[in-house]
């Protein structure tokens, strides 16, 4: 929030018009029903190579979830990511190729990709609550600073302008920014410039590429 200036729609929508379309054809489909009349769901199974994906997968997590592992603070969520990817490739699957051929790898590592994603943001916004407050701080302007950057496609930001937009706000106080800064500095996340009487943080490039590296 704060990045988002208004903008009119495109005139069309030919990605959401082809979605719609295939959602509405699943919704027209007859229900399975048996001779009794009840439902008789199609049963899904992982194809040969999506399931030795999935155990790959699976394994990875779980050496994770011992004590000093990247999971073990948030052994809840990531127990049940493995699983989650199952669910999420028979959808993903269903929707491109309907219920006749097992799930495809194709349609699992689309699957694997998204939970693992949302397992790291997991760890990440959980790690930031057991972080004593003069490590969260750097984390949270560490993770502003890179949204801001990538937000307006640039690679530094005048303290002006982190003071006055950054979040969370105490983070705006002089004390509590100079002390987030110079840990940001120390772990080479970020240098600070002065040109004249102009302030600059600048963003280690390397965080901006795809697939940087967070605190």
């Amino acid at each position: 929030q704060g990045f988002r200036p208004f903008t009119d729609p495109p005139d069309n929508w030919p990605a959401l018009e082809t979605f719609n379309r295939r959602l509405t054809e699943i919704l027209n489909d007859e229900p399975p029903i048996d001779e009794e009349g009840k439902l008789a769901p199609h049963i899904l199974t992982l194809s040969p190579d999506a399931k030795k994906a999935w155990v790959q997968f699976h394994d990875s997590i779980e050496t994770e979830l011992s004590h000093g592992g990247q999971y073990h603070d948030v052994r809840d969520v990531a127990s049940k990511t493995a699983d989650n990817a199952a669910r999420m490739a028979t959808l993903f699957h269903a929707f491109e190729d309907g219920m006749v051929r097992p799930v495809s790898l194709y349609a699992f590592n689309g699957a694997s990709r998204l939970t693992a994603w949302y397992l790291d943001e997991a760890r990440r916004f959980f790690g930031e609550f057991a972080l004593p407050p003069e490590l969260a701080d750097p984390a949270r302007l560490d993770n502003w600073l890179l949204a801001y950057c990538h937000q307006k496609d640039i690679q530094s930001v005048s303290r002006r302008d982190v003071q006055r937009y950054v979040t969370p706000v105490h983070l705006r106080n002089r004390t509590a920014l100079d002390s987030a800064l110079q840990e940001l500095v120390e772990a080479g996340r970020i240098r600070q410039v002065n040109e004249g009487r102009r302030k600059e943080i600048q963003v280690n490039p390397v965080l901006l590429k795809p697939g940087g590296t967070r605190c």
